[in-house]
């Protein structure tokens, strides 16, 4: 598949070694985009090597819950599964941050973090996990589309939303699934749970149940009149 100017065939195209910026509740999947504003002079330096190289940068949340590591707030633990951004859109601000966009190339898996001097992090990966993800549209025959524009229906009136539902409905169902997924306003677990979904099916599965149960939440917690 083609991201920007880079095309990614195989596992064999992707990196073993990349920076990596941690953060909480960040979703980038495969052909999706994920706008970034970035102000840390850390991760200004990342962006400034990454320019001058491949442009890429893994994405990964810190671990949270019972796993997270709340003695290191500069270098918490990292997810095992993060996912690998190339960036496609670059713009200076004139005030020392960066807008930048990341178009989404695989997932990978957290080998090892790698021992730097560098202010930013880096660690070894492996995409072998997640080669389906090269494969554009892989299991968008399997995706219940209505189920998931009803449960996506069922939020927006349950939140008082309104939707643009002409590029909904013009949406390939791998864009629509992921595009949703991303957008989707839940914490880091369920980011996490979509990001590691198996496949596409699974994910809008996935996407489905956290909203469905989101919703139910919200309804159950409404005040009973009398």
């Amino acid at each position: 598949m083609r991201i920007g100017n880079a095309l990614y065939e195989t596992v064999d195209d992707i990196p073993s070694t990349v920076p990596v910026f941690p953060l909480s509740g960040a979703l980038l999947l495969p052909r999706a985009h994920l706008p970034l504003n970035i102000f840390e002079p850390r991760y200004v330096k990342l962006i400034d090597d990454v320019m001058a190289g491949d442009r890429l940068i893994g994405m990964v949340q810190p671990r949270f819950g019972e796993e997270a590591d709340n003695e290191n707030d500069e270098r918490p633990g990292l997810c095992q599964v993060g996912s690998l951004g190339r960036v496609v859109s670059y713009q200076e601000t004139g005030d020392g941050r960066y807008l930048i966009q990341l178009g989404g190339v695989c997932r990978f898996t957290v080998l090892e973090e790698l021992d730097t001097e560098l202010p930013y992090r880096r660690c070894r990966i492996s995409a072998e996990r997640f080669a389906c993800d090269l494969a554009a549209d892989l299991g968008d025959s399997e995706i219940d589309r209505e189920g998931l524009i009803r449960a996506f229906q069922s939020y927006l009136d349950a939140n008082d939303l309104e939707a643009d539902w002409k590029s909904v409905r013009s949406a390939s169902n791998e864009a629509l699934v992921n595009t949703l997924a991303m957008m989707s306003p839940y914490g880091p677990a369920e980011k996490q749970a979509l990001l590691e979904a198996p496949d596409l099916a699974a994910r809008a599965a996935t996407l489905v149940a956290i909203t469905e149960m989101e919703v139910a939440r919200q309804i159950g917690d409404e005040p009973v009149l009398n």
